[in-house]
């Protein structure tokens, strides 16, 4: 008999020990954080997103220096994903493919307000994009643009948000015929080509485009970067952004991820002929081919720098977007942003927390 009672004892300890040792789900850690309550754990992998473009200039230098690896450590496998244009990354972002990166805000915006599960954390630069007319074109001005046909990269695209504003300011219609402009969408390297024979009028194009078009003398700059709308150039071209579940499991490597944004802005211009080497290493590295160091520096001189993001040039461009049918389903009043910028972080950053 005692020896029943001494087994069944055992079976109701073990069966306690076993629940008390696997909890409850209100016991389990929470948002990445590490069992004991500890800091959250560091993602073993990171799938950042960026352009084959100059304009991502501060993240070339963070890739080829390895400051995002200094920051996130050895352990952490960076897996870099290089796009052509702002749809294809934000698509990517919003449908877990990539974890942050560098983006335009005008695609970027288009697709927050679609899935709303990303955020803008810092700006990266400001400008960069130029009106070019091509040669014989009869374009002085932007006047002069009524009944012609002008390229940008892509549909929704930054450059066409500031085209539409530039075209309201002298105040002509976005049409298929010759009483307003026409627009359509080519990448930048189609546009070079199509210029050159004369295919389109004229282009409003990231640098350093513009400038080797005029450099071909196949084109000229009738409006340079910092007369581009909105704010005459001061707007975000290029800002980073995370995804909500990055943010959420992995907060201080996303904080991380904007000091090193911050430390390629910082050398680029403290260091701007070594910055033009190593920017076309990772150009060669993301693109299959480099570029001629006048056009680099050409670049970098027609961007603000900036981890700054205006939230009211933001909203200019969206409201431009949701006139062209770009944003469904928004209505211009209602339209606001502020949920889309989280830049708590940055501001911890620059704070030194």
């Amino acid at each position: 008999m005692f020896k029943k009672a001494s087994a069944l004892l055992a079976v109701v300890l073990s069966a306690t020990l076993l629940v008390s040792a696997c909890g409850t789900k209100a016991d389990a850690p929470k948002d990445g954080a590490a069992a004991g309550g500890g800091k959250p754990a560091a993602a073993k992998t990171v799938r950042l997103g960026i352009f084959k473009n100059v304009t991502h200039a501060p993240g070339y230098i963070a890739l080829e220096q390895g400051i995002f690896q200094k920051y996130w450590g050895s352990d952490v496998k960076i897996e870099v994903q290089a796009f052509d244009n702002g749809s294809d990354f934000s698509t990517a972002l919003a449908t877990d493919q990539i974890d942050l990166g560098f983006v335009g805000p005008g695609p970027s915006t288009n697709q927050f307000l679609k899935s709303k599960n990303f955020r803008v954390i810092s700006g990266s630069n400001n400008g960069g994009a130029v009106l070019v007319a091509g040669k014989d074109s009869g374009i002085n001005s932007a006047k002069d643009l009524k009944g012609k046909t002008v390229a940008i990269p892509t549909k929704g695209s930054t450059n066409e948000i500031s085209l539409r504003l530039l075209l309201k300011e002298n105040n002509l219609n976005v049409t298929t015929d010759k009483t307003g402009v026409n627009i359509i969408a080519r990448a930048p390297a189609d546009t070079l080509i199509a210029m050159r024979q004369k295919e389109v009028d004229a282009t409003l194009i990231p640098e350093p485009w513009g400038t080797q078009m005029e450099q071909e003398g196949i084109g000229k700059v009738i409006v340079p970067w910092d007369q581009v709308p909105p704010n005459k150039g001061n707007y975000p071209l290029t800002i980073l952004v995370a995804s909500d579940k990055f943010l959420k499991e992995h907060r201080d490597m996303a904080k991380q991820a904007i000091k090193a944004n911050m430390d390629g802005i910082d050398f680029i211009k403290k260091n701007p002929d070594k910055a033009y080497e190593q920017i076309n290493n990772q150009l060669k590295a993301l693109s299959g081919k480099g570029m001629e160091i006048n056009l680099i520096k050409a670049a970098i001189s027609h961007l603000n720098l900036t981890t700054d993001v205006s939230k009211e040039a933001l909203e200019e461009m969206a409201r431009v977007s949701l006139d062209a049918g770009y944003i469904k389903d928004v209505k211009k009043e209602d339209l606001d942003l502020s949920k889309f910028l989280d830049l708590s972080l940055l501001n911890e950053v620059k704070q030194g927390k």
